[in-house]
């Protein structure tokens, strides 16, 4: 008998680019922290589409918003003003403390927007020889030419050599290599203050301290790519501000639409003050439906504080419970709702018992589970989800360096 799921993956794999590796389920509806498939079947969803839905599926206010605002106005492109952007701007600027904002439609759009800023500030003084990057090993900002050149896996990055010259990686507990390698021919440094898809790996307090010295002592701008776990995500606005950093450059992504594609170049004035008309631009970025629903957001994330705080702390306790109750788990990383449990062994035996167990989580870095809620996860659901990891941990042992799935 073929089921709904097999006609929705055969349709797929006639006409749709294979570049996705799918679960094999199709989601038809959501509902808060609920996603239910062709079947009915009902998921705890721990992933949020990579941190996205931060007010959880179909959230009622959000959808009567976007509602609203597509029976008002759309889009009317970058040739004329609306009233949307100008306060979308003002709020991240007093969440951020950077004066300006580029809106676009993804994060990294948005990287790729802070790399040409970042040379235009130079090229605009008329320093023509600092057009270089330092970015970070284990560091991912995106898959088109400019983010995939600072993204540091050799597994995205080979196959569309040659990409832009001048990128250093340096590793994240390096210290005297991130010295070594800022010359007078960096034009920006790139960090995520926690790696998401290098697996939830937080920037030592002593590693940040360097980046924020290094830029300091040679001019060298910071750019902060807050696309993962930013705007709420770890209890801060930016967990840049955790860091004691003053970076010239932010992206923002994912969280800021819950669903709806916006993303944000944040620009301090100093180097806007560099950047010109006809230097950059997008057709659909900051339209009216996607900074309406920003906006909203928003407003949302300010009420949201105390509970992810709250929920933070209880996500982290019941995640070290875990660790001593399962030795295949050699870390919990993370702050936040943004969490990763380093195992032992490949993470994806622990990814596929849990989805079997109707609990949403990913692999990531091979050996990583992360975890990204949305940002109204409930206490009795962290507790469900931990419930289902016991599980799923105790569903794989270690056989030297293998992985041995019992029955």
């Amino acid at each position: 008998m073929t089921t709904k799921t097999d006609t929705v993956t055969a349709l797929e794999a006639q006409h749709v680019l294979q570049t996705y590796k799918r679960q094999p389920v199709v989601f038809v509806r959501g509902e808060g922290t609920r996603l239910f498939d062709a079947d009915g079947r009902a998921y705890l969803d721990f992933i949020s589409g990579i941190g996205v839905v931060v007010l959880g599926h179909a959230h009622p206010g959000l959808a009567a918003v976007i509602a609203d605002q597509a029976k008002t106005l759309v889009h009317t492109s970058n040739l004329y003003y609306h009233p949307l952007q100008g306060q979308l701007a003002a709020r991240l600027s007093a969440l951020s403390g950077l004066q300006r904002a580029f809106f676009c439609n993804s994060g990294t759009e948005a990287v790729e927007a802070c790399l040409k800023f970042a040379r235009r500030f130079w090229y605009s003084q008329g320093v023509r020889n600092r057009t270089g990057y330092v970015a970070l090993e284990h560091g991912f900002s995106g898959r088109t030419m400019g983010a995939l050149s600072v993204t540091a896996n050799a597994h995205y990055r080979d196959p569309f050599g040659p990409l832009i010259p001048g990128v250093t990686f340096v590793a994240p507990d390096d210290i005297a290599g991130l010295e070594a390698a800022v010359t007078e021919s960096t034009a920006a440094i790139i960090a995520e203050p926690i790696q998401g898809e290098g697996g939830v790996r937080p920037l030592s307090p002593e590693f940040a301290a360097a980046i924020a010295r290094v830029t300091r002592k040679t001019g060298t701008l910071l750019i902060a790519d807050e696309i993962q776990c930013g705007l709420g995500r770890t209890g801060h606005a930016f967990h840049y501000q955790s860091l004691g950093w003053t970076p010239d450059l932010v992206t923002v992504g994912k969280a800021i639409g819950s669903g709806i594609p916006i993303g944000a170049a944040l620009v301090g004035e100093h180097v806007a003050k560099q950047i010109f008309a006809g230097d950059h631009g997008t057709t659909y970025g900051g339209n009216l439906l996607s900074t309406r629903a920003a906006l909203y957001v928003l407003d949302q994330l300010d009420a949201l504080k105390p509970h992810i705080a709250n929920m933070g702390a209880l996500f982290e306790q019941r995640l070290l419970d875990l660790q001593r109750k399962h030795p295949v788990v050699t870390a919990v990383r993370g702050a936040g709702l943004m969490r990763g449990l380093e195992l032992a062994v490949d993470a994806q035996p622990v990814v596929e018992a849990a989805l079997k167990a109707n609990l949403l989580v990913n692999r990531t870095a091979e050996r990583v589970v992360r975890m990204l809620p949305p940002l109204t996860v409930s206490a009795a659901e962290i507790e469900e989800a931990i419930a289902i990891l016991d599980g799923a941990l105790a569903s794989v042992k270690v056989e030297g360096s293998t992985v041995e799935v019992r029955a």
